[in-house]
C-alpha cells in the first residue's frame, strides 16, 4: 500500500511538471505583427491592470468571429502588445514596450475558460506569469470594460 501511495504521488508530480513545462514551451506566433492590427488604445487609469498604450493583433480565424460577433474557433489567436505611457507636453504617447500577451482558444485549458494565456517580456521571452492568477482572473475582472471591438480595427 505504501508503495502504491508513493507511486501515485510521483505520478501526480510528473503530471504537474509536464503541464508546467508544456506552458513554458508556449511561444509568440511568428509573424503576428502582420495580422490585423487594432488602432492604438490608451488606458489612462493607473489603477487598471490594462494601464498603458496597447495594440491588439488578431489572426484570420479570430477575425472572422470578431467581425461576425460569434464564437471563436479552436486555435483563434490574439496578441496584445503593451507599452508604457510617456507624457509629451501633457499628451500620452507610446513609451517602451513592457509586455506581450497571447490568448489562444484552446479547449484543453479548462481552468481559464477554454483559453490559453501566456505572458512575455518586451523581448518576447516568457515572463513566467501565472496564466490563471495573473491573466485569466485579471481578464475576468477588467476585460469587459476595456475589451476591444471590431470597430477598433477599422
Amino acid at each position: 500500500m505504501k508503495k502504491f501511495v508513493i507511486l501515485l504521488m510521483l505520478t501526480a508530480l510528473l503530471a504537474v511538471a509536464a503541464a508546467s513545462s508544456a506552458a513554458d514551451k508556449v511561444s509568440l506566433p511568428k509573424g503576428y505583427e502582420r495580422w490585423e492590427k487594432s488602432k492604438e488604445k490608451v488606458v489612462n487609469d493607473k489603477k487598471s491592470l490594462f494601464y498603458g498604450i496597447h495594440y491588439i493583433y488578431v489572426d484570420k480565424k479570430a477575425m472572422k468571429a470578431y467581425q461576425a460577433g460569434g464564437a471563436y474557433q479552436e486555435g483563434s489567436r490574439f496578441v496584445v502588445v503593451f507599452y508604457n505611457i510617456k507624457d509629451e507636453g501633457g499628451k500620452p504617447t507610446r513609451g517602451k514596450k513592457n509586455m506581450v500577451v497571447l490568448m489562444e482558444k484552446n479547449k484543453k485549458q479548462q481552468e481559464t475558460g477554454g483559453w490559453l494565456f501566456a505572458g512575455f517580456n518586451a523581448d518576447g521571452k516568457p515572463s513566467g506569469v501565472d496564466p490563471v492568477k495573473n491573466c485569466f482572473e485579471c481578464h475576468l475582472k477588467e476585460a469587459k470594460a476595456t475589451i476591444s471591438k471590431y470597430a477598433d480595427f477599422k
